[in-house]
């Protein structure tokens, strides 16, 4: 399948369809929500943990030379350090709870619709981002590229739940708030097709921004995720979380297993193809077809 069409599906996959498995949670009952919410948060955790450590840091460590660790090390850190403060201007941080200063309101209609409002635009340069992120995986190795994809559905779940709460409080409709969240969720695809035009020739780059994919899934979990889950601190609740982070990862692990495994099978068909055909074809000259 043609690699573009590919970015296009699962970006598609990490922003639409999150969006539309996050949109059930509007039908369900207050209570039911509040109660499902910290498992996502959890199994979300582990999700963007793994595919870091496991998948987007190895492999870009892998596609350069000794001498460029430390520049990559480097950006990691400057990532970390970016999503922070992009977090503080553009109103990034996907609060769950509700009560992160960000989203407090006073009452009035005027900042309801504002908060409203900087919610989608946050949410529009997140996914944009989030496409760019996914399509550099693929440009590197088809299989990361898949894992990526499904480790920023995992994640945008239960992050985009959070912030149908907060357009909900807005003042829109759930129809209204389901529209504009999908209509965000498109930059992801939009990210994915500007970056596999615009990233194609800069091979040398694509370890940067696969670090610089791992610093944001790494500064969402550790920032954004994780305090959230220390709200409870009784022992059930506690090995829920643990749990459930551990399912996270040994799902991302696994289906990277299961993506490789399967890119490697296609490729042996491909090369036992290319034989059959070459053989064809020298039987067809020994023969005087050709």
């Amino acid at each position: 399948m043609n690699l573009l069409v590919l970015i296009i599906i699962f970006t598609a996959i990490g922003g639409v369809l999150s969006v539309l498995a996050a949109s059930i949670f509007l039908w369900l009952p207050e209570k039911k929500r509040n109660a499902i919410l910290p498992h996502g948060i959890s199994f979300s955790i582990g999700a963007l943990l793994a595919v870091s450590f496991w998948g987007l840091i190895p492999h870009a460590f892998e596609s350069v030379d000794q001498v460029h660790f430390q520049q990559l090390s480097a950006t990691i850190l400057v990532g970390l350090l970016s999503f922070f403060v992009l977090e503080k201007l553009l109103i990034w941080r996907h609060c769950h709870s509700g009560s992160c200063e960000a989203h407090i309101h006073d009452g009035t209609d005027h900042n309801h619709e504002a908060a409203g409002t900087l919610i989608i635009v946050g949410d529009s340069i997140h996914n944009f981002v989030d496409g760019i992120l996914i399509a550099a995986a693929f440009l590197t190795d088809v299989n990361l590229g898949i894992v990526t994809s499904l480790a920023v559905a995992a994640h945008e779940i239960p992050q985009e739940v959070g912030d149908f709460a907060i357009l909900l409080k807005s003042g829109y409709s759930r129809r209204k708030a389901l529209f504009y969240n999908v209509l965000a969720s498109l930059t992801t695809v939009l990210g994915g097709v500007i970056a596999y035009f615009g990233l194609a020739d800069l091979h040398g780059y694509l370890p940067y921004f696969l670090v610089l994919a791992a610093s944001s899934f790494i500064y969402i979990a550790v920032a954004d995720l994780i305090p959230t889950l220390h709200k409870k601190t009784d022992m059930v609740s506690s090995l829920k979380q643990i749990t459930l982070i551990v399912v996270g990862v040994l799902v991302i692990s696994s289906l990277h297993t299961v993506a490789h495994d399967f890119e490697e099978h296609v490729s042996v068909k491909n090369v036992q193809t290319v034989s059959v055909l070459n053989s064809d074809m020298h039987l067809g000259n020994d023969i005087g077809f050709f």
